[in-house]
């Protein structure tokens, strides 16, 4: 086919954007001596329909090829090849047999015979080949849909997986919708009556699905192909178009439930994993720009993945920030969560650096500077952020909450000056730095590690159907099975790993900070003992919709625990107040059995403490107990007005365990609270203003 009336284009704007009359492409590559546009009619077919070469001088400006080509309009399908020399030691893994997918593309088309195998053998995978599709995101309806900027003090974050949430055929999702954006959509009601407030969805990024051991999937999707384009597979329509609509709707949906959308995102590596991995779009492009190599041309690897992003060069910084931006403002989400985040943070010799430009870019950005910025503050390099992430703007997964409580709960010595600290918003980490409480995002559970119901039940993990023997997986869970390993009909054991539950979602729950839960912990949802699932797309990940029902009185004590904590936080309405003026203002205090007296001893399983809440409207009292006995606390004199009233007790059974509302609150008005073991109490008092 001849290439009549083409123009040789611009650099800028990077990707494929449609122009009147056709479509204008560029993309970056320093190294090769020449790009090839492939246009497809159709994802599987074995070979393009047009290629398009790109030659200098016409087609090349400095790193950026680039061209126009009319008659083309969105859903083409496109994909390039580059020619030049395959040279490791100096960056360059050239290979002109491989499609490559654009970085920039906003859609994916994957074939029916998508092959990752095929993108690491020799020769041509025309046919095995993803391909990128041309997209025009400005033409969707948002029907006046815009970001709801919840404050992070008002934010109930659900982490969750797209596809576990309706995989299950019980998940009452009709079965062409399920595991789907549309089937998301389906089970909103559930969230909104959950009461949590945003979704943090497990990578959504088009990724690699086949990126696992043996014949099993890539589940959880920690193994991104392009930084633009939804994931294909989480959508029920097979045009790739209809995918990018398809997201977008959720997002729709989500904002008019009142629900924020929040994405996990990485950006620290791809799935073209080591020297050995695929090639499918950067290595083939310009490998020595992209990822982060040392002197003899190998890939440095702090993700545990086999390559990192050469995150601070100027064309990957670039590339993030326009993903970021895109994502932001053409698809309407509200924030993100970065995986291995700490890897941002590494300088091209691999060290960190104490001022990253790339995380001074994001947090100084004007688009992204009202979205939640969220980061998973080490990596698998061992640098460990958590307190002194660079920026002024990003939010830490607190880590050590989530180890310092489970120690805590599980009954380890020498924990309770530690999970004091924990409670209230970590001062011993971010006080220093000014931090108001939320910059800590608390968790005891996430999709990497034990669920909550396992965390209780196992004091091993059990990932033998991973494909790795049982060595995948972190060996430190910090988890007790409370006497048998496993599921149990022992109705002491059962009731005591209830309890231990309830224990671990009330310190979440209602500590300073802004809490995240794990999908489906609300009903005890069980990965069996796999603590490591990445790989396990059936019933060993996916929601299991029969707990609902089977811990309905579990649900309710989750939804009760964060009305307890919006009343607690209600006079907060987005004031940003620094960590040490907080807890002035709340007169929090500690103390032990005897009031004043906290017990800070090796020996000591637990603390309570007494706080007000910022307006003076509500008083309020905690007592741990994590000691295998009861212990009787001491409790402030109650103050002017009506009194004590019990509003959560882990130790007693549903209903009781937790009010529906204050005034349904059982009265004290004894000075003393029998505390029974291994749980943890809860009065608050209203009153007024100027008590």
């Amino acid at each position: 086919m001849e290439d009549q009336g083409l123009q040789p284009g611009s650099p800028h704007p990077l990707g494929a954007n449609i122009r009147p009359g056709g479509v204008t492409f560029s993309v970056m590559s320093r190294g090769a001596e020449r790009i090839d546009l492939l246009l497809y009619d159709d994802a599987d077919a074995d070979a393009p329909a047009r290629v398009v070469p790109l030659e200098e001088p016409t087609h090349r400006t400095t790193d950026y090829w680039h061209v126009f080509v009319p008659g083309l309009t969105e859903g083409q399908l496109y994909a390039y090849r580059a020619h030049g020399a395959f040279a490791p030691e100096a960056g360059r893994r050239f290979d002109a047999d491989k499609v490559l997918l654009d970085p920039y593309g906003r859609a994916v088309a994957v074939p029916a015979a998508f092959d990752r195998e095929a993108a690491r053998r020799p020769g041509r995978n025309d046919r095995h080949a993803c391909k990128s599709v041309v997209a025009d995101a400005r033409r969707y309806d948002w029907e006046g849909d815009t970001p709801l900027r919840r404050p992070l003090s008002q934010t109930i974050v659900y982490e969750m997986h797209v596809r576990g949430f309706t995989a299950h055929p019980n998940s009452g999702v009709a079965e062409d919708l399920r595991g789907t954006y549309a089937g998301l959509v389906e089970r909103i009601p559930y969230l909104v009556d959950l009461g949590v407030t945003a979704v943090e969805l497990l990578p959504v990024f088009q990724f690699d699905h086949q990126d696992a051991p043996g014949d099993r999937p890539n589940y959880w999707g920690y193994s991104p192909i392009s930084f633009f384009a939804p994931h294909h597979g989480y959508s029920s329509r097979n045009d790739p178009i209809a995918a990018l609509d398809e997201f977008r709707d959720m997002v729709k949906a989500l904002h008019r439930a009142g629900l924020e959308v929040i994405l996990d995102v990485v950006y620290n590596h791809t799935a073209e994993v080591g020297a050995d991995g695929p090639t499918y779009s950067l290595r083939g492009l310009d490998d020595g720009s992209y990822y982060l190599l040392d002197r003899d041309g190998a890939y440095i690897d702090h993700s545990g993945c086999g390559n990192i992003l050469n995150a601070n060069r100027a064309v990957v910084r670039r590339l993030i920030r326009d993903s970021l931006r895109y994502w932001v403002q053409e698809m309407h989400v509200d924030g993100f969560r970065f995986d291995l985040a700490s890897i941002l943070a590494r300088g091209r010799d691999g060290e960190p650096q104490v001022d990253p430009p790339l995380l001074w870019d994001i947090d100084t950005d004007p688009v992204l500077s009202g979205a939640k910025l969220i980061v998973e503050a080490w990596d698998a390099g061992g640098l460990y952020q958590v307190g002194s992430f660079a920026g002024n703007h990003w939010k830490e997964w607190n880590g050590r909450f989530r180890d310092d409580v489970r120690a805590f709960v599980r009954g380890d010595t020498g924990m309770a000056r530690t999970v004091a600290d924990r409670l209230i918003g970590s001062p011993d980490i971010y006080a220093d730095h000014h931090r108001e409480p939320e910059h800590s995002v608390n968790f005891v559970t996430c999709h990497d590690g034990f669920t909550l119901n396992d965390l209780v039940s196992y004091d091993r993990k059990h990932n033998l159907d991973n494909g790795h023997e049982n060595t995948d997986g972190t060996d430190h869970d910090l988890s007790a099975n409370h006497g048998v390993e496993g599921p149990t009909d022992d109705p002491a054991i059962e009731s005591l790993r209830m309890r231990q539950v309830k224990n671990l979602l009330a310190i979440n729950l209602l500590s300073l900070g802004a809490p995240m839960l794990l999908m489906g912990d609300e009903v005890r949802r069980t990965q069996q003992g796999n603590n490591n699932a990445y790989c396990q797309d059936n019933e060993v990940s996916w929601f299991d919709w029969s707990l609902v029902d089977e811990h309905a009185d579990l649900r309710r004590f989750v939804r009760q625990l964060i009305a307890l904590r919006s009343i607690r936080d209600a006079v907060r309405t987005g004031d940003r107040v620094p960590l040490a003026e907080l807890h002035r203002r709340a007169h929090i205090r500690f103390h032990g059995v005897r009031l004043g007296e906290p017990d800070w001893a090796e020996h000591s399983h637990s603390l309570a403490l007494s706080a007000t809440s910022l307006s003076g409207h509500l008083h309020m009292y905690f007592a741990l107990n994590m000691y295998t006995e009861p212990l009787t606390f001491e409790i402030p004199a109650p103050p002017q007005g009506p009194g004590w009233w019990r509003a959560l007790d882990t130790s007693l059974a549903p209903p009781d365990d937790i009010v529906e509302d204050l005034a349904s609150g059982v009265h004290v008005d004894a000075r003393t609270y029998d505390v029974a073991a291994r749980s943890v109490m809860a009065l608050v008092a209203p009153a007024s203003p100027s008590t």
